[in-house]
C-alpha cells in the first residue's frame, strides 16, 4: 500500500491490523445479485479494502430501486446496476480490480464462473435455483459461502442475525432452502436471516417494477408481485453479511 491508500484504512487497521488488511487486499470475493442487499456488500467490502471484487448481474437500475438501493441514483438510471457499483468502487479505491458481469446466474450459466478464483462468495440473488447452483458451486470449490435469506416485506432492521441454515425458523425463503440443501446432501450453510414475520403488502393497481426501457428479461422468471422494502432493511441485511466475510477473510473475530 502507498501511503495514501495506507491513511484511507488507518480507522480498519486499528482493529483489523495489518495483517488483517493484507488478507482483505489479497481476497477476491463474488458477489451475486447487486440490489438492495448486495449494493450494500459491494460497498462495505470495498471500503474495507478487498482487493479484487466480481460483480454478478443482469438488471439496470429504474425508479423503484431509488428508494433502498445504494447504486440507484438519478444519475445512474438506466445503468446495468454491475456497472452502477463498479464506478462507485473506483471511486472508493481505484486499487481495487472489478470484474463485472451482466449475467442472470442460473443452473444454466454456473459454467460461466470459475468458483476455484474466488477467496469467498456471497449470494444475494433472489431465486431459488440460482442460490442452490451458487451453494453446490461453491462446496464443490472448497470456497466459503453466505446465504443472503428473506429481506422483503420486513420492518425491523435489528432482526437480523448469522446462522446455520438448519437453525433459522419463521423465514419463508430459508424454510424452503433447508429443504431443497438436505435433499443435495449439504449438511452446512450460513445464512444472514431475520425472524421477523414478513408483512402483507399493501395491495396497489399494479405492483410491477417501473423497469427503464430496453431492461433485459430475465428467463425462467414468472410476473409476481414485488415484494415491499424499505431503504434500511436490505441495507441492513447486506452490511451484516459485509461484515462476516470481512471478519473471516480478516482473521478477526469479536471477543
Amino acid at each position: 500500500m502507498n501511503d495514501e491508500t495506507r491513511e484511507q484504512y488507518a480507522r480498519t487497521r486499528l482493529l483489523l491490523g495489518q495483517d488483517g488488511l493484507d488478507r482483505l487486499r489479497k481476497a477476491r470475493v463474488a458477489v451475486f445479485g447487486v440490489g438492495g442487499v448486495g449494493g450494500y456488500v459491494v460497498e462495505a467490502l470495498a471500503r474495507s479494502g478487498v482487493g479484487a471484487l466480481d460483480l454478478i448481474d443482469d438488471d439496470k437500475v429504474c425508479l423503484s430501486n431509488l428508494n433502498r438501493q445504494i447504486i440507484a441514483t438519478r444519475s445512474t438510471l438506466g445503468m446495468y446496476k454491475v456497472d452502477a457499483a463498479a464506478a462507485r468502487v473506483r471511486d472508493i479505491d481505484p486499487e481495487i480490480v472489478v470484474r463485472t458481469y451482466k449475467t442472470f446466474y442460473t443452473p444454466e450459466t454456473a459454467d460461466q464462473f470459475d468458483f476455484t478464483q474466488y477467496s469467498y462468495v456471497v449470494d444475494a440473488i433472489d431465486t431459488v435455483t440460482g442460490k442452490l447452483s451458487l451453494v453446490m458451486q461453491a462446496k464443490a470449490a472448497g470456497v466459503p459461502i453466505i446465504c443472503s435469506m428473506g429481506a422483503g416485506n420486513k420492518l425491523d432492521p435489528s432482526r437480523f442475525e448469522v446462522a446455520d441454515l438448519y437453525e433459522t425458523s419463521v423465514c419463508p425463503l430459508a424454510r424452503v432452502m433447508r429443504a431443497e440443501c438436505r435433499k443435495r446432501g449439504v449438511d452446512h450453510l450460513k445464512v444472514v436471516y431475520s425472524k421477523e414475520p414478513p408483512l402483507a403488502p399493501i395491495a396497489e393497481e399494479t405492483t410491477e417494477e417501473t423497469a427503464p426501457a430496453g431492461a433485459p428479461a430475465r428467463p425462467g422468471t414468472p410476473k409476481k408481485r414485488a415484494p415491499g422494502s424499505v431503504a434500511f432493511v436490505p441495507s441492513a441485511a447486506g452490511l451484516v453479511l459485509a461484515g462476516e466475510v470481512i471478519r473471516d477473510l480478516s482473521g478477526v473475530s469479536q471477543k
